[in-house]
């Protein structure tokens, strides 16, 4: 019992903590939203209503000059969310209530915390005490970033539009260390940047994406390794005989009565 509460202590410590950098995000997006012209009520139902903080920043960035860049883009972004789905959906629950309410609740953290948890109560519990605690930080978050967006006239002056850009690289450094992971990120970034002149506010992001066709130029783990048989049957080859020569031996020197 003492061991469950310590777990269920734990969960809940980490669950706030994610919660808490969740909320310094969504202070940025509410400052950043009302800053780019948008009325109040935009960001605070977006928030609620679509609870996807990337293709949120991505539709504010597009929404003043093409909103069907927009959806494609949130689109794009979120498909990741179906095997999400697929992967934590038993831990959501069985009843259509709980069901409807999860799927509203699958992100990357409260996915990652569950599929973290082999029991499947633990899982569960683990994904509901993420996700939920990640919903209201991110909206509390959102309602005040509007309200310091509306009376700072330049969110930028307090560092407030460095905030999602920010915590984004916080949680992609450790995947840089994959080599297709990190060739892919260096030639979208350097598409994003290049394009920054060129295409309308917001397109930059999605022209990144072609970042991907860098990973997929990499020669594969299988592809390198396909002379690894050839090698290492030169390598161990000697080594049976040397087996066989030390057996030899021992079998010389054994009495012949033990033969």
């Amino acid at each position: 019992m003492r061991q469950a509460n310590g777990r269920d202590a734990v969960l809940w410590r980490d669950a706030a903590a994610i919660g808490a950098a969740t909320g310094v995000i969504g202070l940025s997006f509410g400052a950043i939203a009302v800053a780019s012209g948008l009325p109040a009520w935009v960001p605070a139902s977006m928030s609620v209503l679509v609870f996807a903080g990337g293709s949120q920043f991505l539709a504010v960035a597009l929404m003043t000059g093409s909103p069907i860049a927009a959806v494609a883009g949130g689109v794009l972004i979120n498909a990741r969310h179906l095997p999400f789905g697929l992967a934590v959906g038993p831990a959501i629950g069985r009843s259509k209530p709980a069901r409807f309410a999860g799927a509203h609740l699958v992100i990357d953290e409260s996915t990652a915390f569950a599929l973290a948890e082999r029991h499947p109560e633990r899982r569960a519990r683990a994904f509901w005490a993420v996700g939920l605690t990640i919903f209201v930080t991110w909206n509390v978050g959102t309602l005040i970033g509007i309200a310091l967006g509306g009376a700072v006239s330049d969110p930028a002056v307090y560092g407030l539009d460095a905030a999602f850009p920010a915590g984004l690289l916080a949680l992609l450094l450790p995947s840089l260390r994959d080599r297709a992971t990190r060739a892919a990120a260096i030639a979208g970034s350097l598409l994003a940047v290049a394009t920054t002149p060129l295409l309308p506010a917001g397109l930059p992001v999605l022209a990144a994406l072609l970042g991907v066709g860098a990973a997929l130029l990499l020669p594969t783990p299988s592809a390198r390794a396909a002379g690894a048989p050839a090698d290492a049957v030169r390598v161990v080859g000697p080594e049976p005989a040397a087996h066989q020569d030390g057996a030899a031996a021992l079998d010389t020197q054994a009495p012949r009565g033990s033969r």
